[in-house]
């Protein structure tokens, strides 16, 4: 499988301190970035300008879980468990 289409749950729910067009320093957890469109779709997907982060990460079913709202709870929970270890 690939990444779910409108899914967006990772560019929602992590922290990303890299910059991003956009969001000069980066985002906090459950913000939503300013390049995910209406249909939660990446505006930046392809470009140069995605941040490496957001490049490396790929799709897998521990993560994302079956439906949107699974991979929104799952990486809600990942990222409150890192910020417990930073």
């Amino acid at each position: 499988m690939s990444c779910r289409v409108g899914c967006g749950a990772c560019c929602i729910a992590p922290t990303i301190s890299s910059p991003i067009p956009g969001m000069p320093d980066g985002k906090a957890a459950g913000v939503r970035c300013v390049q995910l469109d209406e249909d939660n779709r990446c505006r930046l997907f392809g470009d140069s300008r995605r941040p490496t982060v957001c490049r490396a990460f790929d799709y897998d079913r521990a993560i994302c879980g079956d439906s949107r709202e699974e991979a929104l709870t799952i990486l809600d929970d990942l990222e409150r468990h890192t910020e417990t270890f930073s």
